[in-house]
């Protein structure tokens, strides 16, 4: 497989800022000539605090997500956070991922490998890259071998993540492909208080090493004005910053993997 690009808000938070993200990154996927996702969650059920926007809920998120399919002719990931969600997201979404947290949930595991669809599963913060076998094996013993693992970082003490770039090649003996998240590995977790801070200043150096270490593609946050976002704001990237991380982060990708 060439280089995969996962990119998109955090969450919906309008359709007039999620048409602008998607018209604008698929000009980018399109001209770079890589593979993209649209990402962006219907809801976020594990913000920080109870007061944290979540987003428009499954039936309104999901069709914000379709029109995006519709009118830019993308393919959409969504995550999911209940087993009953798979089926439902499963109409729009070509890609269903599993959050970080809930990447050991055997019901939703085998709810999302049973829609057929592509998985994407976050390794958790808190498992050993080896331990993503047992997580494969839920997925393939429910009929589904389209499966990527994504690597997001570990925890290191407190409101603090780390990332040992030694878990892509260990997740790809279990003989899946390998993505990295450039943006949630920047996440200082609950570090504000009642949100989720972040240094996005680092993110393309991380994804830089992550390629070179033979990820198979980056999973990034991406928004117009991310100091003003409603979800993941310190780890966005800006939108109109993305073609040129992207171009630096394909060149380190083109010379790993011998393409001219």
């Amino acid at each position: 497989m060439g280089f995969l690009l996962i990119a998109g808000p955090c969450v919906i938070e309008s359709e007039e800022t999620v048409f602008d993200i998607a018209s604008k990154m698929k000009a980018v996927s399109d001209k770079l000539g890589i593979e993209y996702y649209f990402k962006a969650s219907f809801d976020k059920a594990n913000r920080t605090s109870i007061a944290s926007y979540r987003g428009p809920g499954i039936e309104n998120g999901l069709a914000v997500l379709r029109k995006v399919k519709e009118k830019y002719g993308l393919k959409i990931c969504t995550d999911i956070h209940e087993p009953w969600q798979a089926e439902k997201a499963a109409q729009v979404a070509d890609m269903i991922q599993i959050p970080a947290f809930l990447c050991r949930q055997t019901d939703l595991l085998t709810a999302a490998a049973r829609t057929g669809k592509m998985i994407n599963i976050k390794k958790a913060q808190f498992l050993a890259p080896w331990d993503m076998k047992n997580v494969v094996e839920k997925v393939r013993k429910s009929g589904n071998e389209r499966i990527f693992l994504c690597e997001r970082g570990s925890s290191f003490g407190y409101n603090n993540l780390v990332v040992d770039m030694t878990s892509i090649p260990e997740m790809k003996k279990i003989g899946v492909p390998v993505l990295f998240d450039a943006t949630h590995s920047v996440q200082k977790p609950g570090g504000n208080g009642t949100s989720t801070g972040g240094r996005r200043e680092y993110a393309e150096c991380l994804a830089k090493a992550a390629v070179a270490a033979g990820a198979d593609g980056i999973f990034m946050e991406v928004h117009p004005a991310p100091d003003l976002a409603l979800s993941d704001g310190p780890n966005s990237i800006p939108l109109n910053e993305a073609e040129g991380i992207l171009q630096r982060i394909i060149k380190v990708y083109d010379a790993v993997n011998n393409n001219d």
